[in-house]
């Protein structure tokens, strides 16, 4: 080869050397990679879980073309820590948090995963029948001096029988296994819990005295907003809205395949952990009484009402000084007509 030959070659691989690294530089730079799965932060014994594990046993995701990667987490604060430093792009929380962060200029949005509420359980023997027997009693609550229920409670007992619980009761905060515990064994007449832990509740002799839904509607919100729902940030949403309708897709054949069929029960049952088949059946029904079949403008209208309550019930703790829900919060890529 000749001198001039060489010198030809070397600035061609130099070129090529030079372009090669220009492309690699800008797939490092690009974000968005079809290829790379949802990354969902999930409880490991939680309620998601059992969802998630639909999906995958029964290959929806592969018929909606979307990838997921489950990434299970220990707590509720480990969920959010995953989510605001980047290790999951996707976890259920509620929209009250994801309100809390937009006004605090972090700018998450909420797609709702479940309508199922929470209720004041009694236990039979108490002789509790109603909100003013409970005057000078003890009542258990499980979500702690804010939880949600507990502040609807109240300002509903306010509204609609002159009540002051806050006053009125003596309220005892546990964790919600040690809260279901309490209520078995008599220590407790009372209790506000989770809808799940409310379902074995029921099961085991125990009664509702108040539904979420009784005290929306005593306060004047007519339509039950889902509450429980998937949230993420909203520029990674933009950059990832076709995976995101995709699994969307692929969540609601998971509930519907969990509404219709007993069978897609079985396989979760290690997972749930029911003391009985009473109490399995009641947390399968008290499921598929949360899926949400129509989602829009009225549910969105009746979050927007519900925020004000709570604001106002917890001198702003709750809603962290955020004076009104932005329509914003919910994404506008999701609606069920």
């Amino acid at each position: 080869m000749t001198a001039s030959a060489r010198v030809a070659t070397g600035l061609w691989l130099a070129g090529l050397i030079v372009l090669v690294a220009w492309l690699a530089g800008c797939s490092a730079d690009t974000p968005d990679n079809a290829d790379d799965p949802l990354r969902i932060g999930v409880l490991k014994f939680g309620t998601v879980s059992w969802e998630l594990d639909t999906i995958a046993r029964h290959g929806l995701a592969e018929k909606h073309d979307v990838a997921i990667e489950v990434v299970p987490l220990a707590s509720e604060n480990a969920l959010a820590v995953a989510l605001q430093g980047g290790r999951v792009d996707m976890i259920v929380s509620d929209w009250l948090w994801a309100a809390r962060q937009r006004g605090a200029d972090r700018d998450y949005q909420f797609v709702p995963y479940s309508r199922a509420v929470g209720a004041v359980m009694v236990n039979p023997a108490s002789g509790v029948k109603d909100l003013a027997d409970l005057k000078g009693r003890k009542l258990g609550i499980a979500g702690g001096p804010v939880d949600k229920t507990w502040l609807l409670l109240r300002a509903y007992a306010q509204k609609t029988r002159g009540l002051d619980l806050e006053r009125a009761v003596e309220p005892t905060f546990a964790a919600p296994p040690m809260i279901n515990r309490l209520m078995l064994d008599g220590a407790l007449p009372a209790a506000i819990n989770f809808w799940h832990y409310n379902a074995r509740l029921s099961a085991l002799g125990m009664r509702e005295l108040v539904s979420v839904r009784q005290m929306l509607a005593g306060l004047g919100i007519d339509t039950v907003p889902p509450l429980l729902g998937w949230v993420f940030a909203e520029d990674w949403a933009d950059q990832h809205r076709v995976e995101l309708q995709h699994f969307f897709a692929a969540s609601q054949d998971a509930k519907r395949l969990l509404a219709e069929s007993d069978d897609a029960w079985a396989p979760l049952e290690d997972m749930i952990k029911p003391e009985s088949e009473a109490v399995f059946a009641a947390i399968r029904d008290g499921y598929r009484a949360g899926i949400i079949e129509r989602y829009g403008a009225p549910e969105i209208a009746a979050a927007g009402q519900l925020f004000d309550v709570l604001a106002a019930e917890s001198d702003g703790q709750l809603t962290g000084g955020v004076k009104q829900l932005s329509p914003d919060v919910f994404w506008d890529g999701y609606r069920l007509p």
